[in-house]
C-alpha cells in the first residue's frame, strides 16, 4: 500500500513530536510550529479547566488583601503588556523564584502553558537560592534576540472562612499552614525576639541550609511583625521586602547578560483551595531593555 506524501508527513510530524528522551521515555510535548499559538491564545487554554469565579469568596481575598487579583486576571494582564514589547511564547524564558510547596506550582504551572518550560531560582519561601550562578546560566538559556519573564515572591495561605495562614489542600483534612517555611522563621523570630530561644550550636547545618537562611533573613523584620494587628498577614509582605532585596541585587549583578528585554514581576502568591482560583499581589513590575536600563515600571497597569 502506497501512501500519500502527506501522510508520510504527518507520520514524521508525530513521530517528532513523541520522541525518547534520554531518560528513554517518549516525551507527551508537542513540538509547535513557531508562531502557530499566540500568547494570548495559549492563555485561554491555560485556565479553561480552572474554577469558576466565586463573587463572595473574591470579596473576602480582596477585603484582606487589598490590591490582590485573581492569577487569570494578573496572567491576563501580563500576557497583553509584554505582548506589545514583544515576548512570545516561542522567544521568552520563564524564570521562577517561588516557593518549594506544591501550591506555589499553581502559578508557576499556569505561566509555563503560557510561555513553555522554567528555569527555577528558588527555594524555600520563595528565596532565590540559585543565587548570582543560577542567574547566569539561566540568562544564558533565553532565546537569541529573546526575552526573559522572571516571577518571584513568597506566599501565604487563606481559608473558605478567611484564616490567613491556613489552606485546605486536596485530598487531605486538616486544614494545613501556608507558608510552612515561613511560619517557621517567624516563629523563630518571635522566640529572639522575646529571649525564650535556646542555645544551638549548630546555627547553620547542610542538611537545612535553606530554612536557616530564611530565618536570618526574616531578623531584621523583628519589631514590625511584633506590632503587627496580624502576622500572619504581614509575614509574606516582610518576606517579600527582604525577598525583594536579593532579587534586584542578582539583578543588577547579572543584568549585563540580558538579551533583548527583561520583566521581572515580584508580589504575594495567596493560595486558596481546590474549588477557587488563587491570587497575587502584585508589588512590582520592572522591565529592562537590552542594555539593562530599567526603562518602564509597569506596575501600575497590573
Amino acid at each position: 500500500m502506497k501512501l500519500s506524501a502527506a501522510c508520510l508527513a504527518l507520520f514524521a510530524a508525530t513521530a517528532t513530536a513523541f520522541q525518547v528522551g534520554p531518560t528513554g521515555r517518549a516525551s507527551t510535548r508537542l513540538n509547535i510550529v513557531a508562531g502557530e499559538t499566540s500568547a494570548s491564545e495559549k492563555l485561554e487554554q491555560a485556565f479553561a479547566d480552572r474554577p469558576a469565579e466565586n463573587p463572595k469568596f473574591d470579596k473576602l481575598v480582596k477585603s484582606n488583601f487589598p490590591g490582590a487579583i485573581s492569577n487569570k486576571d494578573l496572567a491576563t494582564r501580563v500576557v497583553e503588556l509584554l505582548e506589545e514589547k514583544g515576548f512570545t511564547p516561542e522567544n521568552t524564558l520563564l524564570a521562577t523564584s517561588v516557593c518549594a510547596d506544591e501550591l506555589a506550582r499553581v502559578l508557576e504551572d499556569e505561566f509555563v502553558d503560557i510561555y513553555g518550560t522554567n528555569f527555577n531560582l528558588g527555594g524555600l519561601s520563595g528565596f532565590p537560592f540559585a543565587g548570582n550562578t543560577g542567574w547566569g546560566a539561566m540568562s544564558a538559556h533565553v532565546p537569541d534576540n529573546g526575552y526573559c519573564l522572571t516571577i518571584h515572591g513568597p506566599h501565604v495561605g487563606i481559608t473558605k472562612d478567611g484564616q490567613i495562614g491556613k489552606v485546605e489542600r486536596s485530598g487531605i483534612a486538616l486544614v494545613d499552614s501556608c507558608c510552612g517555611s515561613a511560619i517557621a522563621a517567624s516563629n523563630y523570630l518571635s522566640c529572639i525576639v522575646d529571649g525564650s530561644c535556646p542555645v544551638d550550636s549548630n546555627i547553620q547545618t547542610f542538611s537545612d541550609f535553606q530554612q536557616g537562611a530564611v530565618q536570618e533573613l526574616i531578623l531584621p523584620f523583628g519589631k514590625r511583625l511584633s506590632s503587627a494587628k496580624n502576622r500572619m498577614k504581614e509575614l509574606p509582605y516582610a518576606l517579600y521586602d527582604s525577598q525583594d532585596v536579593m532579587v534586584t541585587d542578582i539583578v543588577n549583578t547579572g543584568k549585563g547578560s540580558i538579551k533583548k528585554g527583561l520583566a521581572v514581576l515580584g508580589g504575594i502568591q495567596i493560595n486558596t483551595g481546590p474549588d477557587t482560583d488563587d491570587y497575587f499581589h502584585p508589588l512590582k513590575f520592572d522591565y529592562y531593555d537590552e542594555n539593562g536600563d530599567k526603562v518602564a515600571d509597569l506596575l501600575g497597569k497590573l
